[in-house]
C-alpha cells in the first residue's frame, strides 16, 4: 500500500520533492500602501467590474491587521470604486451579528473611509463545488454574488485552528456566511460543532475556498502582506499571542497555492530562533495540509518562481527574501 506523504498535514514538503508546473510569485519587502501597490500592479490583469476586495477587518482594536490607513491608500490609488467584503463570524463575539459587526467596523476605523459589505447580511447563496470529498457546495453570504472580481487582501499569519491563516484561510472561512458555511467547514464529519480538526479541517478550508475561486473564475488575485505575525488568527483580537516572527514583505500571484506556499516556504527559510513559533503551530495542526490539498483540488501550483520587485525583477528563493530580516521586538 502506497502512503501519501503530501496528505500529512505535519510535514513540510521541501520544494526538491515538488512537481508541476511553476507559477509566478511577485514580492517586495516594502511594507507599506506603496508595496501593496506595488504588487497589485503586476497581478491585476483580470480585474474588472464592479471589484470586492476580501481582507479581515479584525476584532476590536486587533493590533495585527492591516493597518486600514493602508488599505485607504490603496483602494485610492488603485480600486477607488472597490468594495470591502466581510461576513459574519460563526463564534458569538463582537461579529457575530451584523449589527455588532459594524460596531466593531466603526472602531477599527474601516467607516472612516469606506463602506463594508457585510455579505451575509441578506441571507446565503450556494456556490457548487467540483471535485471536492466533504462538500459538493459551499454556503456563502449572499452579496458575494453580486462582483464581478475578487482582490483577496490577506494578513499572512498563524492560526489558532489552520495552523496558518493565508489567502486560502481568508477566502475559505472568511467568505463562508456566518452560519450555515462556517458551520460547514468547522463541523466534523460526525455532525459536532467545532469538531473538525487537523486533515478534516484543512480539507474543508480548502473546498470551501475553491468553491468561491471558482465562482470567480480569472477574475480573482491574491495579495499576502507577512507583517505583525503572531501564531494567533486576527480573529483574537487583543488577546492574540505576542508577536515573535520577523516581519518579511508583502508578496502576490494570480495563483493561490503558489501565494500561500511561499509565504510559508518563506517561514520555513528563516532561522530556528525566528520561526520556531510559527512552525510549531503549523506542524501542530496539520496546517501543511492546506497547501497539499489545493494542489489536489488543482487549485493551483506549488512550484513558482519568485520575482524581487525592489531588485530588478530578479529570480530570488525564499531564503534570499527573509535574509537580514530583523528580530521581531515588538
Amino acid at each position: 500500500m502506497t502512503v501519501n506523504k503530501a496528505a500529512d498535514g505535519r510535514r513540510y514538503v521541501p520544494y526538491c520533492e515538488r512537481t508541476g508546473n511553476e507559477s509566478i510569485v511577485y514580492f517586495t519587502r516594502d511594507l507599506s500602501p506603496e508595496g501593496i501597490m506595488k504588487v497589485y500592479e503586476k497581478v491585476n490583469g483580470f480585474i474588472k467590474g464592479k471589484v470586492a476586495i476580501k481582507l479581515h477587518t479584525g476584532e476590536p482594536n486587533g493590533p495585527n491587521i492591516i493597518p486600514p490607513k493602508w488599505v485607504k491608500a490603496f483602494m485610492e490609488k488603485e480600486l477607488p470604486d472597490a468594495t470591502i467584503v466581510e461576513t459574519n463570524t460563526y463564534y458569538e463575539g463582537d461579529r457575530y451579528t451584523t449589527e455588532k459587526h459594524r460596531e466593531t467596523l466603526k472602531v477599527n476605523g474601516w467607516t472612516d473611509f469606506t463602506e463594508v459589505d457585510i455579505t451575509d447580511e441578506d441571507g446565503t447563496v450556494m456556490l457548487p463545488l467540483k471535485g471536492g470529498k466533504w462538500f459538493t457546495e459551499m454556503s456563502v453570504g449572499s452579496h458575494l454574488v453580486n462582483y464581478d472580481s475578487l482582490v483577496v487582501l490577506t494578513h499572512f499569519k498563524g492560526h489558532t485552528m489552520g495552523g496558518f491563516g493565508g489567502s486560502n484561510k481568508n477566502i475559505g472561512i472568511g467568505c463562508a456566511d456566518g452560519r450555515i458555511g462556517k458551520g460547514m467547514v468547522h463541523g466534523g464529519s460526525n455532525g459536532v460543532p467545532w469538531n473538525a480538526l487537523e486533515e478534516e479541517l484543512m480539507e474543508k478550508i480548502s473546498e470551501s475556498c475553491k468553491a468561491t475561486i471558482d465562482y470567480f473564475g480569472k477574475n480573482v488575485t491574491y495579495i499576502n502582506v507577512m507583517r505583525n505575525m503572531s501564531v494567533s488568527c486576527d480573529c483574537e483580537g487583543v488577546a492574540a499571542e505576542p508577536v515573535v516572527t520577523p516581519n518579511v514583505g508583502i508578496l502576490a500571484s494570480v495563483d493561490i497555492l503558489a501565494a500561500d506556499q511561499a509565504s510559508v516556504d518563506m517561514i520555513q527559510a528563516m532561522s530556528e530562533r525566528d520561526h520556531h513559533a510559527f512552525i510549531e503551530r503549523i506542524e501542530s495542526r496539520h496546517g501543511y495540509r492546506q497547501l497539499s490539498y489545493m494542489k489536489e483540488l488543482g487549485m493551483g501550483n506549488d512550484r513558482y518562481i519568485l520575482i524581487d520587485l525592489d531588485n530588478d525583477n530578479k529570480v530570488i528563493t525564499p531564503a534570499d527574501a527573509v535574509k537580514g530580516v530583523v528580530p521581531f521586538k515588538g
